[in-house]
């Protein structure tokens, strides 16, 4: 499903690197840098070499959604689109303004790509435990669902309840990248985030949320499960 580029598009295709300089060209102190920044790696993974979706299929049925829970961050995720050229790269200096599509919280109504309005917070996991049932619903069994949520917002009630459900029903197509940057509340406790998500049914496994590698083979391996909801916990540095 993902578009091929031709020889005269390889000379712009952007790679990781360029991805800091794309972020610097938004400013302004709601693009919360540090929140964003523990995300640009999952998410350029998550685009480049996972997400069956380009922006020639982001309207094809049985696409892989991505969903942005925690989107109060949104500033790397706008220059991941940004560098798949979801959205043109002249958006960014505009971020945050009156007239630009690129708000403080993405917009699925205003950005391609984005899948749903997000922002407040721990509204993703249970968005996407609904996307992933009504796919299934719709016999479109090889789409698959990735929530990218904060380790603080999954103190959030409507999460546990997701958690539960997901879990109770084996939902096989929905994938949780829970970037954990230790600024939970309470903590985890023994075991950490994975016994959470183990106690309700999901398997789960934690790497470097900087490492690219281990990231995408985390990746290959939920794809290829076939039961249950799957768990990835991205560890990145400090409180951010």
């Amino acid at each position: 499903m993902r578009r091929v580029p031709d020889a005269g598009r390889l000379a712009v295709m952007r790679t990781y690197a360029e991805l800091p300089g794309l972020m610097t060209q938004m400013t302004g102190d709601e693009k919360h840098g540090p929140s964003a920044t523990s995300t640009l790696d999952v998410l350029w993974v998550l685009y480049d070499q996972v997400l069956r979706v380009s922006p020639d299929t982001a309207g094809d049925p049985g696409r892989d959604r991505f969903l942005l829970s925690k989107g109060h961050g949104p500033a790397a995720y706008y220059a991941v689109l940004a560098a798949k050229e979801f959205i043109p790269e002249s958006w960014l200096p505009d971020f945050g303004s009156a007239s630009s599509p690129l708000g403080y919280h993405p917009d699925r109504s205003l950005v391609p790509g984005v899948e749903i309005a997000s922002g407040s917070l721990g509204h993703g996991l249970p968005l996407g435990v609904g996307l992933a049932h009504g796919l299934l619903a719709r016999g479109l069994r090889e789409a698959r669902v990735y929530v990218l949520v904060g380790d603080a917002e999954l103190d959030e009630g409507s999460n546990s309840e997701a958690i539960a459900y997901a879990g109770a029903v084996g939902l096989p197509n929905l994938t949780v990248v829970a970037v954990d940057n230790q600024s939970s509340t309470y903590g985890w406790g023994p075991g950490g985030i994975e016994a959470y998500f183990a106690v309700g049914g999901w398997s789960a496994v934690r790497v470097s949320g900087r490492d690219h590698e281990a990231l995408a083979s985390a990746f290959r391996v939920t794809r290829a499960a076939s039961a249950g909801p799957q768990l990835v916990v991205a560890s990145v540095e400090g409180k951010e």
